[in-house]
């Protein structure tokens, strides 16, 4: 049976009318680094780059916020990408053998990719015993012919066929098979052997009606499209693997599958050519590998470039990811930690040039895109304002970081510029700059903390589209790591053959697993920051303008207080190094917190008002006052029987039969405490269901299923000492007159523990305070019923808004808290959100979020929500992502549901796992180890591209078939559904939740509207996730909202 209870019909309208002008959901931008990339694209005209991927998606890249993004409907490897130069349309080949023309289509000023036509050739055959040929029509490569109307696709058989690009068409009588080409060669090279694939196609920049084959035998060919014949044969008896036409059309050079290349005389009288005029193995005798792709490019100052990948000797480096570079007697050979893709230099194209002069290298690989600046000496390279690989080690946690001002956001730019100097003489900037942004620069800045298995924290630009990396923190030259091995092996090798030169910053390989970063927490205000990790380090770290040689004091704290019978079974503590460090200008450690035992820190806050620190562990919770460098309080949580807290995330020693024994242990409880609550509550049961018989109500009256049964948790439970959440307050603990600091803490089994803090008041017009001991005594000990964990605690105001951070008030950079009215606060664990009243502790109200939804809380925040119809008027409400991947959102204090929306999907436990959301409503989680997807829950604060493209190919912009904002994406790259193909167009009057810009849009004052993210000021959660059974019923309502009216409206 279940229990029924009356709700009111209907839903105000007027507060619907308020929620659309409140709240929206948009998938917004993708940030970061394409996962798995696979091909590459430039349009030198254009000054664009286009990437596609193994899952079928298609980003074009311009200047910095200047993106494109598709998807194509297969989701199939994309295996080529061909601009069509100057005119805004792409060509994609992807591997199941079809072809898609992309457009860049223009609307009302703003611009949006649509995929226009597609073309399947014939599926590949059945292979038999009886049939070993290959394939006739899978397509090998693809050239565009030059007068931009037609496209050359060489195939697996060796012809090659002509596609009208107009109509995506084949045309009829113009196909070149192998049988034309062998007639045109000797009878001795014939000798009964095929061509092979086509493997290489190349246009002559000055006579577009020429066509350089190569065949995978070797042979080369010149075929002229106005004659239909060979002009032009050379006989390659080495496996081809590219080609590249000089400028001036006078060279061929190609290359081999020995690790060799070779320069032909494309110009000599005789039309059959025997031998290259020069053949060279570059890091040869011994054998070498394939060189897969090669370009030949002159200079107006003599010596040519010759760039090639791969060619290295098989046996001693057949492991290394290698493009060289060679002029004259210069010879670089880049060395990259991931697998080379595609590259391409950026040079003059115009067919009045005569040198191609490049000016850059782009170099594709699997996890980064590295540019090198070619008319620089040394070819530095060049930094990128966007495609960072945010992986560059794996990303552990993150956090955002809003309203960030403007002299903090100076000081760590400076701080990353030293990081990073560029050569005095380098003049290049970034190369791929077409497009333009036309979203207005952003009202405030935003940043983006991400935490590292290396030990590092990344601070990124998080303003606009690009997400732009401003200063990198490493905490590993604290500490004693074998990190130092890696620089005497570089130094030992400096003199060897080939001349390695280490190249980008993807490095997934780390020199201590306890380096890893769990918590970050930044305060804006002071640039204060605490860094924790693995190995139960806590950094307070500070910002210095200028390098340092400096002492880290180092305290320890035993959040076992001696308590018999725990044996710490995991990894050793860090040691940390001795004597005096230098430091680079920037963050600079103060003090270093030793928990023991060394566990990974759970939990983190700061308030650099009162110069304190709390962090917890799977044992116990402590706060240290960094400004006198000493202990205030320590706390252990641990259950008896959490023995498994002793073994830490790096133990091997687990026993299978304890965790089965407390496996069934637990299905026992649950079956006997079922029986039993059965037999308590079955007569109030029979005695409400009669009840509800007696009465009449009537039929248009709604009644809904009220909640689904919870098992409590067993007391008994493993980890249930982990502390979840930690939360500073200046609150109403003791009484309802006095109020004072306190510290908040939950655990994963349910209890929340409230300290008030004796904490010596500072003189009156400094900030600092006293050198006096602060005091920690326990005030309350609240015991949630069903033991769920703790995923935050925050306290609201008399008005029923969050408290500030520290030093909004005393600078007047927030509305003061109301200290007259009862405070209260909200608790919420992973079934319910509920608000207790102060300093009682008695229940105000409440929503079961997991009996009446059936899912499970993972993140929450408070967040501002400005109203798209009224600049005045916002909301703070309760945002929380649940592990079914939806996101819902509650008013506060009522926690009245207002909207929910699918976001995640639940199987994407990461991406549930890494979410973290912003102030002003946004939020980002990882889509894949390198990207970031950027979404928004407010329908006025949206950060979205908006950019143009200047074409010249003619094109009706009013044509009914372009799909404009209002046609979904199917699919993002990791399945998850999105919305339109990025950018949205726009007229020359933006609706009013763009009205402001692209960026985060202007929000009303910080003195009246300040929410803070409820698990720390900054630190987004990272949490053990657990996707039920359970199915997510639709059993929203909309219930009226006692709201202010907006007075504009």
């Amino acid at each position: 049976m279940m229990k029924f209870r009356f709700r009111r019909q209907g839903a105000d309208p007027q507060r619907e009318k308020l929620k659309q002008e409140l709240f929206a959901f948009h998938k917004t931008v993708e940030h970061g680094f394409p996962n798995q990339p696979s091909a590459l694209a430039f349009d030198p005209e254009l000054r664009i780059m286009a990437i596609g991927t193994r899952s079928g998606a298609v980003r074009i890249y311009g200047a910095p916020g200047v993106e494109f993004t598709g998807l194509h409907h297969n989701a199939a490897t994309v295996a080529q990408m061909h601009f069509l130069p100057g005119q805004g349309r792409l060509l994609t080949l992807l591997d199941d053998n079809s072809l898609h023309l992309w457009e860049i289509v223009p609307h009302n000023g703003c611009a949006h990719l649509e995929e226009m036509l597609s073309f399947q050739l014939p599926s590949r055959p059945v292979f038999d015993g009886a049939s070993t040929l290959p394939s006739l029509s899978r397509v090998t490569v693809v050239l565009l012919v030059a007068d931009g109307n037609r496209a050359a696709l060489g195939t697996e058989g060796g012809s090659v066929f002509f596609l009208n690009m107009d109509t995506l068409t084949l045309l009829e009588g113009q196909t070149l098979a192998p049988d034309e080409v062998l007639r045109s060669l000797p009878d001795d090279y014939r000798c009964g052997k095929a061509l092979g694939p086509v493997e290489s196609l190349q246009g002559h920049l000055q006579d577009p009606s020429k066509i350089l084959i190569g065949y995978s035998r070797g042979l080369l060919v010149i075929w002229s499209q106005t004659a239909h014949c060979v002009e032009r044969v050379f006989l390659g008896n080495q496996q081809l693997e590219s080609l590249c036409w000089e400028r001036s059309g006078s060279t061929v050079v190609s290359s081999h599958s020995d690790g060799s290349y070779a320069i032909w005389p494309a110009d000599s009288g005789s039309s059959l050519v025997l031998q290259p005029t020069a053949a060279t193995m570059p890091y040869g005798p011994f054998p070498c590998k394939a060189i897969n792709k090669i370009l030949w490019r002159n200079c107006e100052s003599g010596g040519h470039f010759i760039i090639f990948s791969g060619g290295m000797p098989r046996a001693s480096y057949g492991d290394r990811h290698c493009v060289s570079v060679l002029q004259a007697e210069t010879l670089v050979t880049l060395d990259f930690t991931s697998r080379v893709i595609d590259f391409f230099t950026v040079h003059s194209t115009l067919l009045e040039d005569e040198f191609d002069d490049p000016q850059a290298l782009a170099v594709l690989l699997e996890e980064e895109l590295v540019v090198l600046d070619l008319q620089t000496p040394g070819w530095p390279a060049v930094p990128a304002p966007y495609l960072a690989p945010l992986h560059s080690s794996a990303i552990t946690c993150s956090a955002h970081v809003a309203n960030v001002p403007a002299k903090l956001w100076a000081r760590l730019v400076s701080s990353g510029e030293q990081q990073s100097p560029q050569p005095t003489s380098s003049t290049s900037s970034w190369p791929i700059t077409g497009g333009q942004n036309l979203a207005q620069e952003p009202s405030q800045r935003g940043l983006l903390l991400t935490g590292h298995e290396d030990g590092t924290v990344r601070f990124w630009d998080a303003s606009g589209v690009a997400l732009r990396p401003l200063y990198k923190l490493s905490t590993a030259a604290l500490f004693q790591t074998d990190c130092e091995h890696a620089d005497s092996l570089a130094q030992a090798a400096e003199d060897d053959w080939p001349p390695f030169r280490k190249v980008g910053c993807f490095d997934p390989y780390s020199d201590d697993p306890r380096l890893g970063v769990q918590k970050v927490a930044l305060c804006k205000y002071t640039a204060r920051m605490v860094v924790a990790g693995t190995a139960g380090q806590v950094l307070v770290l500070e910002l210095s303008d200028v390098p340092a040689e400096q002492a880290v004091s180092v305290a320890s704290m035993d959040l076992l207080q001696d308590r018999e019978g725990f044996t710490w079974k995991g990894h050793d503590q860090l040691s940390p190094s001795t004597g005096p460090l230098p430091w680079p200008a920037g963050f600079q450690p103060q003090v270093l917190v030793q928990c023991l035992p060394p566990a990974a820190i759970t939990a983190v806050t700061l308030h650099t008002e009162w110069g304190l620190v709390a962090f917890g562990t799977s044992h116990g919770f402590g706060v240290f006052d960094y400004q006198r460098k000493s202990p205030v309080l320590a706390r252990c949580t641990l259950h008896p029987n959490d023995s498994l807290a002793m073994e830490g995330p790096l133990s091997r020693v687990k026993s299978l039969k304890k965790s089965l024994r407390q496996s069934f242990r637990r299905i026992r409880k649950s079956r006997v405490s079922g029986k039993k609550r059965a037999v308590n509550a079955s007569s109030k049961l029979q005695e409400a269901n009669a009840q509800l018989a007696e009465q009449a109500y009537p039929h248009d009256v709604e009644v809904t299923p009220v909640q689904r049964r919870i098992e409590p948790r067993s007391a008994d439970d493993s980890l249930s000492g982990v502390v979840r959440c930690l939360y500073f307050a200046d609150t109403f603990l003791r009484d309802a007159v006095h109020h004072g600091p306190t510290l908040w803490a939950g655990t994963n089994s349910g209890s929340v523990f409230a300290y008030a803090l004796e904490v010596p008041a500072a003189a009156t017009g400094s900030e600092k305070r006293p050198e006096q001991a602060v005091e920690a005594v326990l005030g309350k000990e609240v015991q949630l019923m069903h033991r769920a964990p703790v995923v935050a605690v925050t306290v609201l105001d008399g008005r029923g808004r969050p408290l500030p951070e520290p030093y909004e008030a005393s600078r007047d950079l927030a509305q003061a808290p109301d200290m007259q009215g009862g405070h209260a606060v909200l608790i919420a664990s992973e079934e319910q959100f509920k608000v207790f009243t102060l300093p009682k502790v008695s229940a105000k109200t409440k929503f079961k979020l997991t009996a009446h939804e059936g899912c499970r809380v993972r993140k929450v925040a408070l967040a501002t929500f400005a109203s798209v119809a009224c600049e005045d008027y916002a909301e703070t409400c309760l945002a929380c992502l649940t592990n079914l991947g939806d996101v819902h959102v509650f008013s506060v204090p009522g926690l009245r549901p207002q909207v929910h929306y699918s976001c995640i999907r639940k199987e994407d436990i990461s991406g549930i796992a890494s979410c973290v959301f912003t102030r002003h409503g946004q939020g980002f989680y990882l889509i894949s180890p390198s990207e970031f997807e950027r979404f928004s829950l407010s329908a006025r604060n949206i950060t979205e591209p908006l950019c143009s493209l200047d074409i010249r190919w003619p094109r009706d912009t009013t044509c009914d078939s372009y799909r404009l904002q209002e046609s979904p994406k199917l699919s993002q790259a990791n399945g998850t559904p999105g919305i339109i193909l990025a950018p949205r167009s726009c007229d020359g009057s933006p609706s009013p939740a763009r009205s402001k810009g692209a960026g985060d849009t202007l929000e009303p004052s910080e003195a009246t509207l300040s929410p803070i993210s409820m698990d720390s000021a900054t630190s987004a959660d990272t949490t053990l996730d657990t996707t039920g059974d359970v199915t997510m019923e639709d059993l929203f309502r909309g219930t009226p909202e006692e709201s202010a009216e907006c007075g504009a409206r």
